[in-house]
């Protein structure tokens, strides 16, 4: 039974810096492809983050160079390290796992993602 737990979620000032974490249980974190997802009120929702298998990682536009993704597979647990946060970085954040491989396309569409926490909320003032 794979359970995924986000925590660190918080409110924060514009240009403050949070550390989410997604604490997994009954997965093997370096054989699954990891992820973060955000959805805003009335927005879609985005995939911003993915780790591969081999710790290969991509960013959408909106957060590049901002966030860092990251895992402890020994700890079974994946982290978001934001920085720089915006007004607009205000979501509910979620992390997801999934043990198939991602395309380019695939990685940000949560179709494509079998599992997922409850989520965290981050409010950016």
């Amino acid at each position: 039974h794979v359970q995924l737990v986000e925590s660190g979620g918080g409110s924060v000032e514009a240009g403050g810096s949070l550390r989410l974490s997604c604490q997994g249980s009954g997965v093997t974190f370096n054989r699954y492809c990891l992820g973060w997802f955000r959805r805003a009120p009335g927005k879609e929702r985005e995939g911003i983050a993915g780790l591969d298998t081999l710790g290969r990682t991509t960013y959408a536009d909106s957060v590049k160079g901002r966030f860092t993704v990251s895992r402890d597979s020994a700890e079974g647990t994946m982290y978001l390290h934001m920085t720089d946060l915006e007004p607009e970085d205000s979501a509910m954040y979620y992390c997801a796992g999934d043990p198939r491989r991602k395309t380019d396309e695939s990685w940000h569409d949560g179709f494509w993602w079998m599992f997922w926490g409850q989520g965290t909320q981050v409010t950016v003032s």
